[in-house]
């Protein structure tokens, strides 16, 4: 098959030919249909976690069909559409017993603890555990969007910060992750602050129902602005990006009592915080790590009601040549020198076809 391989961390990728996969007896071999490129992709290739063991295939965003499975997998069969967690549990954990699959103590995760979905096949242990179907009026193309970004917004935005319907809820970085957290929070009734330096990138998150726009390259300090938007702070506040000055400041835009929750990667050096306002404002500081397979069945509904729209937030699509480069762009902006909070990624999501996006298998039936 042809795959994304890098042979050291921070060196371009290059596509070449490596053998097939075959699946585990508890797994599967799924022929990506498509694949999302996401900046924990980017910060997988810079060696920023240390699971990764060289060479290298990246992508964990992915869906398709499923072309091989292993002799003890009960639930699944060839030609199934299927989607995963970026988190594939082991199902037998005491967190997987709780249904906490999302911090399975056993996980793994494709691109990260294995080769992952930046190539024409990927193979996924624990089948039974974590393979999510998807419904044949759905594209490959909007399976693959909810990856790690969306999931991880949904929980993030429903469970971990549970906003209702009113509460303002403030979005640091609009990236795939931000702009999906304001896509889910509007549709709950929520009233949304974007922040981002982009102008593209507060566009679409005004489309998609950020009621306020703070543009962080103008404002000398976002999180005053927040408050001064909000009437004193925001009820819940989400550090989309992943940057010690968007963590901050997503803290500092919270009222008494509001809830902060850390979605974007941070440096593993160590991220500062404002604890003195976290005690002063009794306010809660939240983690949010993907979502289980379990919990899929709700989001997938309210993709097909239309309530959510996924596939508004693929901004760019590219075959598997272009991967490599893109995959290197996604640092450019992220580290360029900057007194302002750093930016978020390029706005929307790039999703990867690694096989023609024009193959009917790519698309919705017709009908």
């Amino acid at each position: 098959m042809r795959a994304v391989v890098f042979e050291e961390f921070g060196a371009v990728p290059e596509v070449r030919e490596v053998p097939d996969p075959a699946p585990s007896p508890d797994g599967v071999v799924v022929r990506v249909g498509a694949t999302g490129l996401c900046r924990s992709d980017w910060h997988g290739w810079m060696g920023h976690d240390d699971g990764i063991a060289l060479p290298h295939v990246p992508g964990h965003e992915l869906a398709g069909h499923v072309v091989a499975v292993g002799s003890g997998v009960a639930n699944w069969r060839v030609g199934q559409r299927v989607t995963v967690p970026f988190v594939c549990a082991c199902g037998r954990c005491p967190a997987c017993a709780t249904g906490d699959q999302q911090v399975c103590e056993a996980q793994e995760q494709p691109g990260f603890t294995h080769w992952g979905s930046f190539a024409e096949y990927v193979p996924l242990r624990h089948a039974d555990a974590n393979l999510v179907a998807v419904p044949g009026s759905m594209s490959f193309l909007t399976a693959a969007s909810l990856g790690c970004r969306f999931a991880t917004a949904y929980r993030a935005v429903v469970e971990r910060a549970r906003v209702l319907p009113g509460e303002w809820l403030a979005v640091h970085g609009c990236g795939g992750a931000g702009l999906s957290a304001v896509m889910i929070a509007a549709a709950s009734g929520a009233r949304v602050v974007a922040i981002d330096v982009a102008p593209r990138a507060l566009e679409l998150a005004r489309e998609f129902g950020a009621a306020v726009c703070v543009d962080a390259a103008s404002v000398p300090d976002t999180a005053a602005a927040v408050r001064d938007a909000t009437g004193g702070g925001a009820h819940a506040s989400l550090d989309a990006l992943g940057s010690p000055a968007t963590c901050a400041a997503s803290v500092m835009s919270l009222r008494r009592r509001g809830r902060h929750v850390q979605v974007g990667l941070l440096p593993g050096d160590g991220t500062p915080l404002p604890m003195d306002r976290v005690v002063a404002y009794e306010i809660d500081v939240l983690g949010s790590h993907g979502m289980a397979a379990h919990a899929y069945p709700r989001l997938m509904r309210q993709v097909a009601a239309g309530a959510l729209r996924p596939d508004l937030l693929v901004t760019s699509v590219i075959g598997l040549d272009a991967a490599p480069a893109a995959l290197a762009a996604m640092g450019e902006r992220v580290t360029a020198p900057s007194p302002s909070p750093s930016p978020s990624p390029s706005p929307g999501m790039t999703v990867i076809t690694p096989r023609s996006a024009l193959r009917p298998d790519l698309a919705p039936p017709a009908g």
